[in-house]
């Protein structure tokens, strides 16, 4: 059934080939941003979850 609706579509066939450039653009993209990107921004940015230097934790409440 699907197959038939998508066959009487005019121009169909380029409808994957512009996903897929679209997809490998991308990916080359984020490839090209990884490689030129500060090293020490990046190191910066993985620790900072693990980062314990504030003394602020609002994260629990204190009940009285």
């Amino acid at each position: 059934m699907y197959k038939n609706i998508l066959q009487s579509i005019q121009g169909v066939e380029i409808y994957p080939l512009i996903s897929m450039m679209i997809f490998f653009g991308l990916f080359l993209s984020v490839i090209v941003w990884f490689f030129r990107a500060d090293k020490r921004h990046l190191q910066e940015m993985a620790e900072l979850p693990l980062d314990r230097t504030d003394t602020s934790d609002s994260s629990h409440i204190k009940l009285n």
